[in-house]
């Protein structure tokens, strides 16, 4: 399972994950910029790395995660959420008119909710994600 994790993610990384992983990098380094938006740009930076190399890998809630994390969702969401959603959606549209694009087009479809609302959340290995 590992051979084929490594050889989606490559085929990922090429297709759309280099340039997934740019968009958030830039969210996260205008976070750390603005000074008082660095816990934002934490979690810019955690997804860049999710995205890049998405599978064999998912999110999951945090147990801790409450009401900070829901009102800097809604921060993020406003301020730079939407622009990565609409990001996904623009690289999924060109692997959705191939045939071996679609699986990948699906993938970064369903990236849409943790770009949308990234505060609360880890990415942790599938295996762990059954035995929380």
């Amino acid at each position: 399972m590992k051979v084929l994790e490594f050889v989606l993610n490559a085929i990922w990384l090429i297709f759309c994950g280099i340039w997934m992983a740019i968009a958030y990098a830039v969210a996260g380094i205008i976070c750390f910029i603005l000074i008082v938006t660095i816990p934002f740009g934490i979690a810019a930076f955690r997804i860049a790395g999710f995205v890049i190399w998405p599978f064999g890998r998912t999110t999951v809630e945090r147990a801790d995660a409450g009401a900070p994390s829901c009102v800097g969702n809604v921060i993020w969401l406003v301020f730079a959420g939407w622009w990565l959603a609409l990001a996904h959606v623009a690289t999924s549209i060109p692997l959705f008119l191939s045939i071996i694009g679609i699986p990948f087009g699906w993938a970064n479809l369903k990236m849409i909710p943790i770009s949308l609302m990234p505060l609360g959340r880890e990415v942790v290995s599938t295996d762990e994600r059954f035995g929380r």
